[in-house]
């Protein structure tokens, strides 16, 4: 957890600027007037979507991990996923590790079969999310080029983790090199874990209750573009939910901030939305989403801890 803490601050600090900025972007005096119309009432169910999203992909991860071992209890494994969320702002959200670390704490679990589950997650995340903005892109004609080269990245990625032939042919080449070879071992492990983990059935099942988790929160982007007076289709928006999301992902800066937000304000005003509902819709969906997440993080870190303390 301390080699993370180097992120909090910074991130934050950037973060807060990087909002400022943005606010100012707008007509200061309209956004706030747009805050004030908006209908707070709305604000739990909002919450209540993020927590959706959150306990669908907990489902997965635990799906993941019982099918590694059956070491773990549901309310640990719990708490374990939730936890990691207060590092939602880890670049690349290499923060997932840490349920990683947990678990080789608790269970001794190795490290490398429990990663390979955080890379699984992730992969299945992505290829929900790549679903949504493959059909937006072509539905709207927007952004083809870069969904497609996002797609076949993973398609290659899924391929060379899923057919047993390449991923070891691509070992024992490493192999040969003797300096390489005492630390193969570990990427052996990880490779066999994912390669259980990414069976067909399995990645069609999971890639669904993504599908799922994600359409949550592109759900709770619509409610509040509708309540900006915003006209927009709940496929539109979660096209541009979908493909911001995942351009501030693959730029790998801390929870995509400034790339994810950028395109959300940039692709609403393309889509009609005035400047400063866009900015204003952004900055909210933000807030009920990445930040509401690090909160439930921290809020399970505690909890995690005082369950650890109780079952010792």
């Amino acid at each position: 957890m301390k080699k993370y803490n180097k992120y909090v601050i910074p991130t934050v600090v950037f973060s807060a600027a990087f909002y400022v900025a943005l606010s100012f972007y707008g007509d200061w005096e309209k956004i706030v007037a747009l805050f004030r119309s908006f209908e707070l009432s709305v604000v739990p169910l909002l919450l209540l979507l993020s927590l959706a999203n959150y306990f669908t992909r907990f489902l997965k991860w635990h799906y993941y991990l019982r099918t590694v071992t059956k070491d773990v209890s549901f309310g640990e494994s719990f708490f374990v996923f939730h936890s990691a969320l207060a590092l939602s702002f880890s670049p690349g959200k290499v923060g997932d590790l840490i349920k990683s670390l947990f678990l080789k704490e608790s269970h001794n679990l190795e490290i490398s079969k429990t990663a390979s589950i955080v890379l699984v997650e992730r992969i299945t995340d992505f290829t929900s999310l790549l679903l949504i903005s493959v059909a937006g892109a072509f539905a709207y004609n927007y952004g083809r080029d870069a969904v497609l080269t996002v797609s076949l990245f993973f398609l290659i990625l899924i391929v060379l983790l899923s057919v047993p032939s390449l991923g070891k042919k691509i070992i024992s080449i490493f192999g040969k090199v003797e300096f390489l070879k005492k630390a193969l071992a570990p990427f052996e492990t990880a490779y066999e874990t994912s390669n259980q983990l990414l069976a067909p059935s399995r990645l069609i099942t999971m890639t669904l209750l993504s599908l799922l988790a994600w359409f949550f929160e592109c759900l709770g982007f619509y409610i509040i573009l509708i309540n900006f007076k915003v006209q927009i289709s709940l496929f539109g928006a979660s096209f541009i939910y979908a493909f911001s999301t995942i351009i501030g992902a693959v730029t790998m800066a801390p929870a995509g901030i400034g790339f994810t937000e950028g395109s959300l304000t940039f692709l609403l005003m393309e889509y009609g939305s005035p400047k400063d509902a866009a900015v204003a819709a952004t900055l909210l969906v933000r807030l009920v989403t990445l930040w509401f997440a690090v909160v439930v993080g921290l809020a399970n870190l505690f909890a995690y801890k005082f369950y650890k303390k109780k079952k010792n």
